[in-house]
């Protein structure tokens, strides 16, 4: 069961449009398998919809130009029908495991696939600077080192499960962390997670602090 999820601030932000694309897309996602979040999108949505509406007619832009005889007049004046696109299935694989990823995926571009022991990661090319958006897959038993980030980092599992020091995430999960938060990440069984960071992690633990450097690299 999904029990995390993006707060109220960032959906309101995605409805109004003012999201990067790479976070507007994995709110999409997991909107696509959350039902409570799913609603609430459309409750806004439609809110700021007729809020929108009364605005232009108050202002008398609505009443100016909306024919009503000839909008119909141009939606029936052609006898072509028009076929739906056929849904089709895009796919990502990783070590022989093969994932269907959510429709907000199917027109992005992925990057070639990098290893890194149990981690392998394909950049999503959207060129938004310094924000990296990547498709991270942990091997069962795998994970990333205790770390913090210098930016903000999303993660949102599309399949699988992994654990922290603060709990259980599932399939669908919206996990949205900053410079103040410090985790664990491990997977028992394998996961598939779609990550956006604007900053490298920063490992805090030990010998792994030698691993900052490729901090870049994993996210």
């Amino acid at each position: 069961m999904i029990k995390h999820h993006p707060k109220f601030e960032l959906i309101q932000s995605f409805v109004n449009g003012e999201l990067p694309a790479s976070l507007a897309a994995g709110i999409a996602m997991h909107a696509e398998m959350c039902p409570k979040c799913q609603h609430q999108i459309a409750q806004l949505t439609e809110q700021i919809a007729e809020v929108s509406f009364e605005e232009d007619f108050e202002s008398g832009l609505i009443a100016e130009t909306l024919d009503i005889d000839q909008m119909i007049a141009d939606i029936t004046k052609s006898d072509e029908v028009f076929e739906p696109i056929a849904n089709v299935e895009k796919v990502a694989i990783f070590n022989n495991e093969t994932y269907t990823l959510p429709k907000a995926l199917h027109s992005m571009t992925l990057g070639k696939i990098a290893n890194i022991g149990k981690l392998s990661r394909s950049r999503i090319q959207l060129n938004e600077n310094e924000i990296h958006t990547s498709l991270l897959q942990i091997q069962p038993g795998g994970g990333v080192p205790e770390h913090t980030h210098k930016g903000f980092e999303l993660t949102l599992l599309l399949e699988g499960s992994f654990h922290d020091e603060h709990g259980e995430y599932v399939k669908g999960d919206f996990i949205m962390l900053d410079s103040s938060d410090q985790h664990h990440p491990i997977s028992t069984e394998g996961c598939l997670c779609y990550t956006v960071a604007n900053d490298a992690l920063r490992f805090t633990q030990g010998i792994n602090k030698l691993l900052n450097p490729i901090g870049a690299f994993i996210y």
